[in-house]
């Protein structure tokens, strides 16, 4: 093991990943996107208990290789060496190890004396062909017989920030000879943008693993593994509209899953719209929960009238 390292990471997973440094005694740096709010709740909160936090102005956050990448290279100072997590899948999986740049480059860290700071960043998922391995793991739980098991149709939601849990999902179903079909709801981009982010995503995973696909030719123009559909009320990535709050709260009450405006609730109407469509005994309809909850707690904050006008919908009993 590398020590010192140093992790820097971006929100989302970042909680997680924090978490599990802080158990480690690494030092995690989490570069959180927007501005601190006055009072910390929910991710702000956790992530500077955890954490060293750095609040990013969104311009600069939005190019995310960028901001990593400077913002590593500012810890690591010019002592230190900065490495890409996807750096060191690629070494370990090239078949020629010992002439690959970044394997002769880890091995020469590993030889450096411990106090060079090492500095890796881990990003959030966002496009990482990395990532998808976690996805494939998920869905092979997923299939076993005593949950969904391996020969029922299913149609899978999945709100689709980056769209990499809708690659992963599809590409596991293909993988695994799954008759699943995928539903990536749009929302931080246009439909091209998704086709292309999906096409590299499976050509790098491609790279990384020396997977091959022997019955499904998924580089064809045609031969996606995602249906990427149109939310219902499309917007600018992160606005939420009036009335969305009270359909959140409704839901909770009406079901006890807790789902949010910025994501989960488009998937939630989704995968309601395609569940009113299908016959009965056809292919169930899966809507996979991505997280994003405790994101609400710096959404109260940002639109406090929205917010606010869950306490008229409060039932007394």
């Amino acid at each position: 093991m590398w020590l010192p390292v140093e992790v820097v990471k971006v929100l989302t997973q970042l909680l997680l990943v924090a978490v599990l440094c802080a158990e480690r005694g690494v030092m995690s740096h989490l570069l959180l996107r927007g501005e601190q709010p006055e009072i910390l709740t929910g991710y702000n909160l956790m992530s500077t208990i955890y954490g060293n936090v750095t609040y990013v102005p969104r311009t600069i956050y939005a190019n995310r290789e960028d901001m990593l990448k400077s913002y590593a290279n500012s810890v690591a100072g010019n002592s230190g060496s900065v490495m890409l997590f996807s750096d060191i899948i690629q070494a370990s999986s090239n078949t020629e190890l010992s002439t690959s740049p970044n394997f002769m480059q880890m091995n020469a860290s590993r030889s450096e004396e411990n106090h060079l700071q090492k500095i890796l960043i881990v990003n959030e998922g966002a496009g990482d062909s990395v990532a998808l391995l976690g996805i494939i793991r998920l869905v092979q739980y997923l299939s076993q017989n005593h949950l969904l098991g391996k020969r029922r149709a299913m149609k899978f939601v999945v709100d689709a920030g980056t769209g990499t849990t809708a690659v992963g999902i599809g590409l596991a179903a293909l993988c695994l000879g799954l008759p699943w079909e995928v539903y990536g709801v749009m929302l931080a981009d246009k439909i091209d943008g998704y086709q292309k982010q999906e096409k590299r995503l499976i050509s790098e995973f491609n790279n990384h693993f020396n997977v091959e696909f022997i019955d499904h030719d998924v580089n064809k123009e045609d031969a996606g593994i995602v249906h990427w559909v149109e939310r219902g009320h499309p917007r600018k990535f992160g606005n939420i509209l009036d009335g969305e709050m009270v359909a959140c709260q409704q839901i909770a009450q009406q079901t006890g899953i807790l789902v949010d405006p910025v994501y989960t609730l488009a998937a939630w109407e989704t995968a309601m719209h395609l569940s009113s469509k299908e016959a009965e005994g056809e292919a169930e309809v899966v809507m996979l929960h991505t997280g994003g909850t405790l994101g609400m707690f710096g959404l109260a904050q940002r639109y406090k009238n929205y917010f606010g006008m869950l306490k008229k919908g409060l039932k007394h009993y």
